[in-house]
């Protein structure tokens, strides 16, 4: 299976750029991609690290459900330190996303931190992304900490009939289908 169609399938639609993957489970399939900054149609995106992993987005999305943002940001005001490092962690994704421009390009440029942020924390999904892409993210690390391990015991997608498919055998591990 080609990265690009496991990918596809992970998100239920097309990817917008090529796919170049940045962190893979334990299984072998994607976690993480990395996103260019100008989408093949033009548009700018501010999102490098995308995730395409079904356990980490359904993971995150329960944290934001439960109010992570807000918990996230409210973490920030009462610890200067932490907000400190987080700063640092924007200014690190904007100058490595910015330094990957196209040359001479002269559109419209993406603004903002990680996930387009333009202070402050934005999206869960993209801080964690960050995180398990290898780099330094305070708060993608947080995530981490309460979604990971990613421990499927099957793959989220396989080799169907005509071509990858969503894995019917697949499951949240812990959930009642568990052995």
């Amino acid at each position: 299976m080609d990265d690009r169609s496991v990918v596809e399938i992970q998100i239920g639609r097309a990817p917008r750029s090529p796919v170049d993957v940045e962190a893979r489970c334990h299984l072998g399939l994607p976690v993480v991609t990395r996103v260019p900054p100008i989408l093949e149609d033009g548009t700018p995106f501010p999102t490098m690290h995308w995730l395409t992993c079904p356990l980490a987005t359904l993971r995150v999305s329960r944290i934001e459900a439960r109010g992570g943002v807000k918990q996230a940001e409210a973490d920030l005001a009462a610890d200067p330190d932490l907000a400190e490092r987080q700063e640092q962690a924007m200014v690190r994704y904007r100058e490595e996303r910015d330094a990957s421009i196209p040359e001479g390009y002269t559109g419209p440029r993406p603004r903002g931190g990680v996930a387009g942020s333009m202070g402050g924390v934005k999206c869960l999904h993209a801080q964690y992304a960050d995180a398990a892409a290898g780099n330094d993210n305070p708060i993608g690390r947080r995530v981490a900490s309460s979604i990971e391990p990613l421990d499927c015991a099957e793959p989220c997608v396989v080799d169907g009939v005509d071509g990858p498919t969503r894995n019917p055998a697949w499951f949240e591990p812990g959930d009642d289908r568990s052995p």
